[in-house]
């Protein structure tokens, strides 16, 4: 299995949630700008975003073998360093590109641009974008993607969601992952789901475990997959 492609951002690829609101700005028209060019290329695109250890690689994994004889998926892995996580989704025989940010907490819509239009030329229909292991800056930066889910697991406590309400606003999907977990962790997980539509009265919960699988069925039919 090859190698996934490594891309770094360049100093003025990347926005950072400290710079100035011109700078939110100008990526908030990039994302309208990619959301145009994943429309006219008939590509859905699904932003995933969560924290270190909350999942999404996993889950990811799970949709990958459960949608590939359904689509033709790629995948953008964020992280701040590593290539770990789209090298484990790349062996699951689709293509995957992993986009290095440094110090930057957050993927943005011109980085994903320029690793989208890759995957676009490879021919793929179905792009899952894994964002960078955060419930904060993520939410401020949208990359063009016509959903995001938001991954929480019950090993993140019981306060989690009500602690970071605001990645919740920002999302149409929420995942409640680690399910098989939630009795030695003592954690209820009604409660948690209860916590996120107190958020996000509109959004679609999902209780998962991507260990098992159990609800990845659910989770593609809430993603609209």
């Amino acid at each position: 299995m090859p190698k996934p492609l490594v891309i770094k951002a360049d100093d003025d690829e990347v926005l950072d949630v400290e710079l100035e609101e011109d700078f939110i700005k100008a990526n908030e028209r990039m994302a309208a700008l990619n959301r145009r060019t994943f429309d006219r290329a008939g590509v859905r695109v699904v932003d995933f975003m969560g924290s270190i250890g909350s999942g999404k690689t996993s889950i990811i994994e799970r949709l990958v073998e459960s949608l590939k004889g359904k689509y033709r998926i790629g995948v953008i892995a964020g992280d701040t360093a590593t290539d770990i996580d789209a090298e484990r989704v790349s062996r699951h025989g689709v293509p995957s590109i992993q986009i290095n940010t440094g110090r930057e907490c957050h993927l943005d819509a011109p980085i994903v641009r320029k690793a989208a239009k890759k995957l676009i030329r490879e021919g793929v229909n179905l792009i899952l974008i894994e964002n960078v292991g955060n419930l904060i800056c993520p939410a401020e930066f949208p990359l063009g993607s016509h959903l995001r889910a938001v991954v929480v697991s019950v090993t993140e406590g019981e306060y989690m969601i009500k602690k970071k309400a605001d990645i919740f606003r920002s999302a149409e999907v929420a995942v409640i992952n680690k399910k098989d977990m939630s009795g030695p962790m003592g954690i209820d997980v009604g409660a948690l789901v209860k916590d996120a539509l107190d958020a996000n009265p509109k959004i679609r919960v999902v209780v998962t475990s991507a260990r098992t699988g159990e609800g990845i069925d659910d989770l593609a039919q809430a993603l609209g997959l």
